[in-house]
């Protein structure tokens, strides 16, 4: 049986709580796991966004379901790049504003779906 992905159980500005993860800023989520998302090791910036080696992880980690997030204030992008790489797996994505983000993939977490998810805590 596949692992639980992790509960977001605390977002403010700038600070995110993951079950089983020490708190951070911004995280990288899938099934079983998660770590923080360091956007240096893939040149994310907020434009042009979310790029293919940051969603290619959650991929490799089982993640079936894909939510990004868009930051509190929406100013990370996604690039188009990175929607096609998750496209082309036939996943099922969710963009949406941080907040808005947690909540959906909490929701998926919480009823056992294999959800991966991006999520920047501050703009």
């Amino acid at each position: 049986m596949e692992s639980r992905s992790p509960v977001v159980t605390h977002l403010s500005w700038g600070r995110m709580e993951v079950e089983g993860l020490a708190p951070g800023k911004d995280f990288k989520l899938w099934p079983g796991g998660g770590r923080p998302w360091d956007w240096s090791e893939t040149g994310t910036r907020h434009a042009p966004g979310i790029q293919p080696e940051d969603v290619q992880e959650l991929l490799d980690q089982g993640s079936v379901i894909v939510v990004l997030s868009r930051g509190m204030d929406l100013r990370l992008q996604t690039s188009e790049e990175a929607l096609q790489a998750l496209e082309a797996a036939g996943v099922r994505v969710h963009v949406e504003e941080t907040t808005a983000a947690v909540a959906v993939y909490n929701r998926l977490a919480e009823a056992g779906e294999p959800v991966g998810g991006l999520f920047h805590s501050t703009c």
